[in-house]
C-alpha cells in the first residue's frame, strides 16, 4: 500500500479494574512517560486521567480510571461514577487483573458492569514478574509493567480493534492534563507513600504557582488540604522533615 492507502486507526481505551491492580503503572509504562501517580494505597487516582500513545498508523487514548468496587462513602461513589462515565465514551475496554490476587467479589463486580456493554474488552492480567513462568504461560495477555513484558503485544490487541479514525492528538503529546496538575497529583503520591495510612485519601493538592525564574529553574509553590488539624503535624513532619 501507498501512505494515502495506509488507512489510520484510533480511538479511546479505558483501563478498568480493582484497586492496585496497576492500571497507572500500565498507562505509565506504554507511554514512556510518568502521567499517572502510583501509590499502594488503594484509590490512590481520583480522576480519569488521559494519555496518549502513539503507533504506525494508529493512535490509542487512555484513560486511566479509579480502582473500581462498591462504594462505602460519597468520595467513593464520586469516583464510581467517575469510572463509569468513562465507560460511556471508549471504543475499548482492558479489564486489568493481577495474577497474584485470586479472583474475588470485587472482579466479579466489574464483571457484572461489562456484561452488556457493546465494545470490545481484553483481559489483561499485570504483575506476572511476581509468579513462575510456568503459571504465566497459562494466562491471558499476561504482561509487567514494571519489566515491559508483553507491552508490545496488548498494544497490538488494542489497535486491532480501534476503528478507523483520526489522528486526535499531535505524535509529541503524551497526556491532556496541564503540567500543574501533574505536578500537584505527584506531590500527593509522595505524600501518601511517606505517611503511609497516617493520613487519609481525602488529602488534597493544589498548585497555587507554577513559573520559570530567571535562573532557568523552575518554582512550584503547592497547598496541601488535609481534614484535621492534627493531619498537619504528620505532613509537615518533625521540624519540618516530610
Amino acid at each position: 500500500m501507498t501512505d494515502k492507502e495506509t488507512k489510520f486507526h484510533s480511538g479511546f481505551a479505558a483501563l478498568l479494574g480493582r484497586p492496585n491492580v496497576g492500571k497507572s503503572t500500565l498507562m505509565n509504562a506504554l507511554l514512556g512517560e510518568k502521567i499517572s501517580i502510583v501509590s499502594a494505597h488503594a484509590q490512590t487516582t481520583r480522576n480519569k486521567i488521559t494519555g496518549v500513545w502513539n503507533g504506525d498508523n494508529a493512535q490509542v487514548v487512555f484513560l486511566d480510571t479509579p480502582g473500581m468496587h462498591k462504594p462505602q462513602s460519597k468520595l467513593g461513589e464520586a469516583i464510581r461514577q467517575s469510572t463509569m462515565d468513562a465507560l460511556d465514551e471508549v471504543d475499548m475496554i482492558v479489564f486489568l487483573c493481577a495474577v497474584n490476587d485470586p479472583l474475588g467479589a470485587g472482579d466479579r463486580y466489574i464483571l457484572s458492569l461489562l456484561k452488556d456493554r457493546k465494545v470490545p474488552v481484553i483481559l489483561a492480567l499485570s504483575k506476572t514478574d511476581l509468579i513462575s513462568k510456568e503459571e504465566v504461560l497459562k494466562k491471558i495477555i499476561p504482561l509487567s509493567a514494571k519489566t515491559g513484558e508483553n507491552l508490545d503485544e496488548l498494544m497490538k490487541c488494542v489497535v486491532k480493534y480501534m476503528p478507523e479514525g483520526p489522528k486526535y492528538f499531535p505524535d509529541d503529546m503524551v497526556t491532556d492534563q496541564p503540567e500543574r496538575n501533574i505536578v500537584q497529583e505527584i506531590v500527593r503520591e509522595k505524600l501518601l507513600t511517606r505517611t503511609r495510612d497516617e493520613v487519609p485519601h481525602a488529602i488534597g493538592v493544589y498548585t497555587e504557582e507554577f513559573s520559570e525564574r530567571e535562573n532557568g529553574k523552575v518554582y512550584i509553590r503547592c497547598t496541601i488540604y488535609v481534614e484535621r488539624d492534627s493531619q498537619k503535624r504528620i505532613i509537615i513532619g518533625k521540624k519540618g522533615s516530610v
